[in-house]
């Protein structure tokens, strides 16, 4: 039986351009300092716990800046197919990221088929783009250093 693809019953939330001002003021809110109240269909209040507020703040900030928002678990396992999709990699490119480790994954049980936590495709993730800025300040310091020769 063919597995449904993580990402395709992902929930994913597009930005509404007239709700910019809304969600740029709500992501400036400190979580410890906002209590969020949901009314029952019984008229009666709950408090949402302050992980969903942290959720809920940290969403607005990225639907502020005009990028969608898709909630998955980070406990998740991906494909290697779904890896690449979401790194914007090719699928062989993240295969060989596997082969070598540098993405952690696992063997399905009485499988060749691969998975990967979602949690370590993002640890990866954050590792490239803090590489990818250490380079990018070391050209900076060299541009400077060759334009003040």
């Amino acid at each position: 039986m063919a597995r449904t693809s993580v990402l395709a019953r992902a929930e994913k939330v597009e930005p509404n351009p007239s709700h910019h001002g809304a969600l740029a003021a709500t992501a400036r809110m400190e979580p410890e300092q906002v209590q969020l109240l949901v009314r029952t269909p019984d008229g009666g209040e709950l408090a949402l716990p302050r992980e969903l507020v942290r959720i809920l703040l940290a969403s607005a900030d990225e639907l502020a800046r005009g990028h969608a928002v898709t909630i998955l678990a980070s406990e998740v396992q991906l494909s290697p197919a779904e890896t690449a999709e979401l790194l914007g990699l090719s699928r062989p490119f993240v295969t060989r990221l596997l082969d070598a480790g540098d993405i952690p994954s696992m063997n399905l049980p009485g499988s060749r088929h691969r998975v990967v936590r979602l949690a370590d495709v993002l640890a990866f993730q954050q590792r490239r783009e803090r590489r990818r800025e250490g380079r990018r300040q070391i050209a900076d310091v060299l541009d400077d250093t060759e334009s003040g020769i």
